[in-house]
């Protein structure tokens, strides 16, 4: 006698799957008693009586993904697992894994993932849109910001907040947060607007930054109006969507995980995924498209406020421009995303933890509180899907990083570098991160041409972990 219920649950048909289950129970052991029909045959009938839709599932083996670094030695086995079993998916088409790799929910941090006609919320990551941001200045020489550095440190304590913080009574402005999609009734925006837009112009907690950074030109490109030799002043900041964009990462998570259940069976429900073709699937992309603006305002308002504050005079590079009607001088800075899915064509590729670099694209990859950051020109390299790493990466879990924190020798590497601080927690000190100059080595001449090398001398973070980072 078939196991009706096993042979159902084989082939994805469960109570969560298929509405009129108990229908489907009933007709499946009526068709095994009173015709003996084999299994196959059996579900063929059933997919024909009650309209199923046929189900998939994972691939016995992952499809192929290139490594930018050694498993064991520059990201750990996890990183693999995850990345296999990304691999394994019926929409996988093609990936890689970069040096910067740890373990996250889903896609690794670290990972690219090319996916036919399909977007993956969580691998997008849970901040959506997150990105660096860099505005360099004509007028601070570095000699300058490091005389400077404890009262720059804190003009720029003054124009940010970081965490669960906002701007109170009086909201930063701009002109995202009247979008229309905003007030959509058909998407789950207008409950967060309020808290979008008494945190707009901050930063998340955690990993997230803004640093004054001194720099040098080792490379010229035609972007960059500065010569090899040249030294800059610069503000490099790292934020994402805020509050908003983890509630969106979590809504759609939960959506694709049920969208999937209909068609795929045995996909872990982090690894769930919506279709493009269908409204939930173009709906995320319209609300991750929003938070990525969301996410840039951020950032241009707190580069805004900072230059208002102090009075210094931006760089013009070739750039994005920064224009708020409320705010001047207008300037251009350089910036980049992560954690957000790009469409070409019929493949929507998933950069999370990893960064655009196509031939001649700017990037930022920053290393750490008390490490070097590079600027850096993309190599357009096809095995990487056109990225590169978006930071060092963690050696281990923050939780690893916090046990093994020494404020002893954190702050005699801030003092040995004299770095002004604020808010640098345990689980962010360079102590926590992996060596960058390894993972810039991994990638310098393959992935990325370095275009400068720059240091932090303020250092202002996030402190505690929140619901954004």
């Amino acid at each position: 006698m078939i196991d009706i219920n096993q042979l159902l649950r084989d082939h994805g048909y469960t109570a969560a799957s298929v509405s009129n289950f108990k229908a489907l129970i009933k007709r499946a052991i009526e068709l095994a008693r009173e015709q003996q029909t084999p299994p196959a045959a059996l579900i063929q009938q059933l997919r024909s009586e009650f309209a199923l839709p046929t189900m998939v599932t994972l691939a016995a083996q992952p499809g192929p993904y290139t490594l930018y670094g050694t498993p064991g030695v520059h990201f750990e086995h996890g990183v693999i697992d995850q990345m296999d079993m990304v691999a394994r998916l019926p929409v996988y088409v093609a990936g890689a894994v970069l040096p910067d790799a740890h373990p996250g929910y889903a896609l690794p941090i670290g990972g690219v993932a090319a996916l036919h006609r399909a977007v993956s919320p969580y691998g997008v990551g849970v901040d959506i849109a997150c990105r660096m941001c860099m505005t360099i200045f004509a007028d601070l020489p570095p000699a300058e910001l490091r005389d400077r550095r404890e009262a720059l440190l804190e003009d720029l304590s003054s124009e940010t907040r970081f965490g669960f913080e906002s701007w109170g009574q009086q909201p930063r402005q701009h002109a995202v947060i009247d979008d229309p999609l905003w007030q959509d009734q058909h998407l789950p925006l207008k409950r967060h607007h309020q808290r979008a837009r008494a945190q707009l112009g901050t930063s998340g907690g955690g990993n997230h930054f803004a640093d004054l950074v001194v720099g040098r030109v080792v490379q010229a490109v035609d972007w960059l109006p500065l010569p090899v030799g040249a030294e800059f002043s610069a503000l490099l900041t790292h934020s994402g969507s805020r509050g908003v964009g983890h509630a969106m990462a979590t809504h759609y998570s939960q959506l694709a995980d049920q969208q999937t259940r209909l068609r795929a069976h045995n996909v872990p429900k982090e690894y769930a995924w919506l279709s493009i073709d269908e409204d939930a699937g173009r709906e995320y992309l319209q609300v991750m498209e929003l938070m990525g603006r969301y996410a840039q305002a951020n950032h241009h308002l707190i580069h805004a406020h900072f230059l208002q504050r102090t009075g210094l005079t931006p760089l013009a590079v070739r750039g994005s421009a920064v224009d708020l009607p409320h705010v001047r001088p207008a300037f251009n800075v350089i910036e980049n995303h992560h954690n957000y899915a790009w469409i070409e064509g019929d493949l929507v590729i998933h950069r999370k933890g990893a960064t655009p670099a196509g031939q001649g694209v700017a990037g930022l990859i920053p290393g750490s509180s008390g490490s070097a950051s590079y600027l850096v020109s993309g190599l357009g390299n096809a095995g990487s899907l056109n990225s590169s790493s978006h930071g060092a990466g963690r050696p281990y879990s923050r939780t690893e990083a916090r046990r093994r924190h020494d404020q002893p020798r954190f702050e005699q590497v801030m003092r040995q570098h004299s770095i002004a601080y604020r808010g640098v927690a345990p689980d962010e000190t360079v102590l926590a991160y992996k060596d960058i100059e390894t993972v810039i080595g991994l990638q310098r001449g393959t992935l990325v041409d370095v275009v400068a090398e720059m240091f932090p001398v303020v250092v202002v973070m996030g402190g505690k972990s929140d619901d954004g980072d």
